[in-house]
């Protein structure tokens, strides 16, 4: 009797620990932030408005089975970015959160967000001032990224929450992320003075997520992005560009979409990065928890060996050892690594990113801002697939992704992908 007076005590804690199920952003109208009005229920957000620092943040939360939570919320920030898309160019960046993280009013990723978006917009005016800069649209993908709310005790969700992600990228975020695609390109058929763009950025299961999402529609641009069939142009991607940071999924999900990549022996100058992971070196939760999990995930799988030599550079690697690592630690799969930049070296502008990319050199180094992206000289020049192990100055561990060196990176990425 007393083993189950405590099995079921047990239980009530358990249950009563569990994260918050429930929508967050439940008013759908419109709502301009201001000193008084905060607008932390509403799911469409202006803030900083008549500033050069003015953005619009929407937020669509997804559940645990990957559905959306309110299909309506969906709908009216998609209403919304139809009708801004008719008149005026959009400059469109998705964040999907990871573990330990939500769309709960306050949450320390949707604060860096905010603060990115007004740095952006800071960026856009300034690139573009003899023409109408392209408005800045955050849209801030919301799902339980916490089943338990105890700290300490919410590391053993890691498994758990790796699952959901999947189920969130398959279903209800790959509609959002198609449609959204689809506003992009409602101004750009009309030739506006800038053209639409559309950035996604992943964080840990969120970089999951986006990568569940976006893994095969990736394949397919990259095969199709051969014009009219007759000559082989740049190869195309999901919007204009996925950045993963620290993300939690294994290698050898990766490991079709490198080999694509390097069986092109060549890409044009103008090419353009499509997919950038970011990994810190020092990131315990996808270096070391990941793949104690996967090894009992695995133990009864067989794996092979991979032996490739596209266009003369060797690959050889366990499926087994790629299967329990995560993309951004697995060494044979890794293409570039990224530095701090000496102190007394001069830092680049926006205006040098795009150059930059075009002048690239294989197995060179590229000064970006205050950071250096070293090529490994394992793949070409202008591959657009970037997979880079991340120096610990510059993300010191799993949740340090919005260190101010590396946004002004990701910003980088942007300017160049954003670019005529």
């Amino acid at each position: 009797m007393a083993n189950r007076l405590i099995l079921i005590a047990s239980l009530v804690v358990l249950l009563s620990a569990c994260a918050s199920n429930e929508i967050y952003r439940s008013e759908f109208s419109d709502c301009v932030v201001t000193e008084r009005q905060t607008c932390e229920s509403h799911a469409i957000q202006l803030h900083n408005q008549g500033t050069d620092q003015e953005y619009l943040l929407g937020f669509v939360e997804i559940d645990d089975q990957g559905q959306l939570r309110n299909r309506a919320q969906m709908q009216v920030l998609l209403n919304e970015l139809y009708a801004l898309a008719a008149k005026e160019s959009l400059l469109i960046n998705v964040f999907v959160h990871g573990w330990h993280h939500s769309a709960a009013p306050g949450d320390a990723n949707i604060e860096s967000f905010k603060d990115s978006l007004a740095e952006l917009s800071v960026i856009e005016n300034k690139l573009h001032i003899n023409k109408t800069p392209r408005r800045v649209v955050g849209i801030y993908v919301g799902w339980r990224g916490e089943s338990i709310a105890i700290p300490g005790v919410n590391n053993i969700t890691f498994w758990d929450r790796k699952n959901t992600a999947h189920e969130v990228g398959h279903l209800g975020m790959a509609e959002l992320l198609l449609r959204l695609e689809e506003i992009r390109n409602i101004k750009n058929t009309q030739e506006p003075p800038i053209k639409s763009r559309l950035i996604v950025i992943g964080h840990s299961f969120g970089g999951a997520a986006v990568y569940s999402a976006t893994a095969q529609i990736l394949a397919d641009r990259f095969i199709n992005s051969t014009k009219d069939k007759n000559y082989v142009g740049d190869a195309a991607g999901f919007g204009d560009l996925v950045v993963l940071l620290n993300p939690a999924f294994e290698a050898l999900k990766y490991a079709p979409l490198y080999d694509l990549a390097q069986a092109r022996c060549s890409y044009f100058p103008e090419q353009s990065p499509r997919l950038v992971i970011l990994t810190s070196e020092t990131d315990w939760a996808t270096k070391y928890a990941f793949p104690a999990g996967r090894f009992f995930s695995t133990v009864f799988e067989t794996h092979s060996t991979i032996e490739r030599n596209d266009c003369t550079l060797p690959l050889s690697y366990s499926e087994g050892a790629a299967d329990r690592q995560t993309v951004g630690h697995f060494k044979p799969l890794q293409s570039h690594e990224l530095h701090p930049v000496d102190q007394n070296m001069t830092t680049t502008g926006y205006r040098q990113a795009k150059s930059i990319w075009r002048t690239q050199q294989s197995a060179a180094s590229m000064q970006f801002g205050h950071v250096e992206l070293k090529s490994l000289g394992r793949t070409v020049a202008h591959n657009p697939y970037l997979n880079v192990k991340v120096d610990k100055r510059l993300i010191a561990d799993h949740n340090d992704v919005f260190h101010p060196e590396i946004m002004e990176f990701v910003r980088m990425l942007i300017v160049i992908s954003a670019a005529e």
